[in-house]
């Protein structure tokens, strides 16, 4: 059997692109890269030379985590980090997309002890921003504010990640491979397909009013009446957004047409005193 491993160089840029993720490195822009698995899954898809099947398994991971929200910055668990080891892990054991989530949960629940442990770092950064702003030291702030956690960052989040990916990827990998077709499989494959049924049903129920619950089982039965058709998920985007534009139009004249009614019925009230008069 083929040894399976992850060389030097994609466990050190995997590593530093999750560091730059939770370090807020690359602006604002990286909080939408934290909470959502997609990009981290693009940029392993892209350093393993292999992003169908990294964006497949990412897509699975996804569903997980699309009713988990984030009070005060802070994750039950950490997508960036999750998918940064479980993707890799399925390329390397050719695994199901079901069975890497299963790997993926643990993973981001280790990572969100680790953005704890970098809160209290900057706990400890927060002094120093103190004196540097009783000095008025503006360049001192900036260094304090900006540079100084991204630095923490890194030299917490990049061993941590090159450990993982260089040494435990691939014997988890190798684990599972292994183990594949026997009950150890099975039971991620089903505890991997129960976690993104978890996360979609946490989704209707926060953003899901009851009067809006016919438009998923409208998408719903529109998805398995047109399955034979193999029509793409552009299409299915287009057709949303055109729904979601009648019913906005149509939720906004109900709207409108409520406004001025109490408008006409006043004039007319006006008009017949005018007459009295």
């Amino acid at each position: 059997m083929q040894e399976m491993h992850v060389t030097f160089l994609q466990a050190a840029i995997i590593s530093i692109w999750v560091a730059m993720v939770m370090s807020r490195g690359l602006g604002g822009a990286t909080l939408t890269l934290r909470f959502t698995p997609m990009m981290t899954g693009l940029i392993v898809g892209i350093v393993f030379n292999d992003i169908p099947n990294a964006m497949i398994t990412t897509a699975a991971i996804q569903l997980i985590y699309m009713g988990v929200f984030s009070p005060g910055g802070q994750m039950p668990s950490e997508p960036a980090i999750a998918t940064a080891v479980a993707v890799p892990v399925a390329l390397l054991g050719k695994m199901e997309p079901t069975a890497a989530v299963a790997v993926a949960v643990p993973v981001g629940l280790l990572g969100s002890y680790l953005y704890q442990l970098r809160f209290f770092f900057n706990t400890m950064i927060m002094k120093l921003t103190e004196k540097y702003a009783e000095e008025a030291n503006s360049k001192g702030l900036t260094f304090s504010i900006i540079v100084l956690p991204i630095i923490c960052s890194f030299a917490l989040f990049v061993p941590f990640m090159f450990v993982a990916l260089y040494f435990g990827a691939p014997i988890i990998a190798d684990v599972i491979k292994s183990n594949a077709g026997g009950l150890v499989f099975h039971i991620l494959n089903v505890i991997g397909g129960g976690l993104a049924a978890v996360g979609i049903a946490l989704t209707i129920y926060v953003i899901g009013k009851k009067s809006y619950i016919i438009f998923f089982l409208l998408a719903y039965f529109m998805a398995v009446i047109a399955k034979p058709l193999n029509i793409t998920m552009v299409t299915y985007a287009i057709v949303g957004a055109i729904v979601a534009f009648i019913f906005v139009l149509a939720k906004n004249e109900a709207v409108n047409s409520a406004v001025d009614q109490p408008r006409n019925n006043s004039n007319n009230n006006n008009q017949v005193d005018d007459d009295d008069y």
